[in-house]
C-alpha cells in the first residue's frame, strides 16, 4: 500500500493514470497527450509498473500500458473504511464537531469578566452499584483517577481530600502521551466544600490559564441517593468568576464531564461483574501527591488554541 501511495502522489503519474483509465496506450501518446517529454513519461511508467498499478507489453516497436484496476479499487476500499471509522455516529469527530461548534458560541459570549457567571450544568446518571461503591469511585483518588477525564486523556496527577477544605489537585494529559513528553493538557485545582458519606459532595474547582491564572470556579455539587437497578447520581455544576479566557473551559464542559460520567458507569459496571478489580490499585493513571497546583475541569480531547 506504501509503494501504491507513493507512486500515485505524483502529479505527473496520477496524470499518466487518468490517461490509461480511458484506454491502453503507448509511451509516446502518453508522452504527447501529458506535455511531457518521452524519457521523463518512460521513468514515471516504469513507477507506476513496479508498484502493480499498470501493466505493459511491447508490441512491434511500441511499449503499451494498460492501467490494473484491482490494486486501485483495494486503495479505494481501504480508503472508504477509513472514511466510515472517521464519520461513525457519536465517534470521536462527531464530538470533536461538537465541541468546535460550543467553542464558537462560547468564544463570541466571553466579551468581558464575568461573562458565564450563574451558567450551570446538570448530569444525572443511573450508576451501577451501591451507593458506598459509587462513594469510593468519587473520593478515592486511585479509583477516581480512573474515570475522571474526557475520552482519549489520562489522569497524570491527582489529590482528592475528601474532607471539608480537603485539596484536589487534577491534571492529565494526552491518553497516548505515555511518557509525558508532550505538554500537559489540562490543569485545576479546588477545595473540597461538603462531605455526607455516601450521599453528597460538595467541591470547588478552578481550571489553570497557560499563565496560572484562574479561568473561573466551578461550584460541584454531586448527590447520590439508591435507585432501582444501583445509584441515581445528580451532578450541578455552576460556574462563578469567569475571565475572558474561560471560553475554551466552559466550552467542554457539558461534553468533556459527561464523557467522563460515561466511563464512570462503565467502570462501576465492570467492577460489579468483577468485585475482585475494586481494589483502588487498577493500571490506569498514577497518582500521587504534590503541593503544586493542577488541571483544569474535564474537556473533551478536541485542540485548543491555547497549547
Amino acid at each position: 500500500m506504501d509503494a501504491l501511495l507513493t507512486a500515485l502522489a505524483d502529479p505527473a503519474r496520477w496524470r499518466l493514470v487518468s490517461l490509461l483509465a480511458e484506454r491502453p496506450r503507448s509511451v509516446g501518446v502518453l508522452a504527447r497527450l501529458a506535455e511531457a517529454r518521452q524519457p521523463q513519461t518512460t521513468k514515471h511508467l516504469q513507477t507506476l509498473e513496479r508498484a502493480g498499478i499498470v501493466t505493459s507489453r511491447r508490441t512491434g516497436q511500441r511499449r503499451v500500458y494498460a492501467l490494473r484496476p484491482g490494486p486501485l479499487r483495494e486503495l479505494a476500499a481501504v480508503l472508504g473504511r477509513l472514511a466510515d471509522t472517521a464519520d461513525r455516529v457519536d465517534g470521536p469527530r462527531a464530538t470533536f464537531e461538537r465541541y468546535g461548534l460550543s467553542l464558537d458560541a462560547e468564544r463570541l459570549a466571553a466579551a468581558e469578566s464575568g461573562w458565564a457567571d450563574g451558567r450551570s450544568f446538570r448530569f444525572l446518571r443511573s450508576l451501577p452499584g451501591r451507593p458506598e461503591a459509587v462513594w469510593r469511585h468519587l473520593t478515592e483518588a486511585p479509583l477516581l483517577a480512573r474515570w475522571w477525564t474526557p475520552d482519549g486523556l489520562r489522569v497524570s496527577e491527582l489529590v482528592f481530600e475528601a474532607r471539608p477544605g480537603g485539596r484536589i489537585v487534577h491534571e492529565y494529559r494526552d491518553a497516548e502521551d505515555a511518557d509525558g513528553a508532550d505538554p500537559v493538557v489540562g490543569r485545576a485545582r479546588g477545595v473540597v466544600d461538603d462531605v455526607d458519606p455516601g450521599e453528597r459532595l460538595a467541591y470547588r474547582l478552578s481550571p489553570l490559564l497557560p499563565d496560572g491564572g484562574l479561568a473561573f470556579t466551578a461550584h460541584v455539587d454531586l448527590g447520590l441517593r439508591p435507585g432501582d437497578t444501583g445509584t441515581d447520581l445528580d451532578v450541578h455544576w455552576r460556574i462563578t468568576d469567569s475571565t475572558v479566557d474561560a471560553a475554551d473551559f466552559v466550552a467542554g464542559i457539558e461534553i468533556g464531564f459527561g464523557q467522563s460520567l460515561d466511563t464512570l458507569a462503565a467502570t462501576l459496571a465492570a467492577t460489579s461483574h468483577n468485585p475482585d478489580t475494586d481494589t483502588g490499585t487498577g493500571t490506569r493513571p498514577e497518582t500521587k501527591t504534590d503541593t503544586n497546583p493542577a488541571p483544569r475541569p474535564d474537556l473533551p480531547s478536541a485542540p485548543r488554541s491555547t497549547q
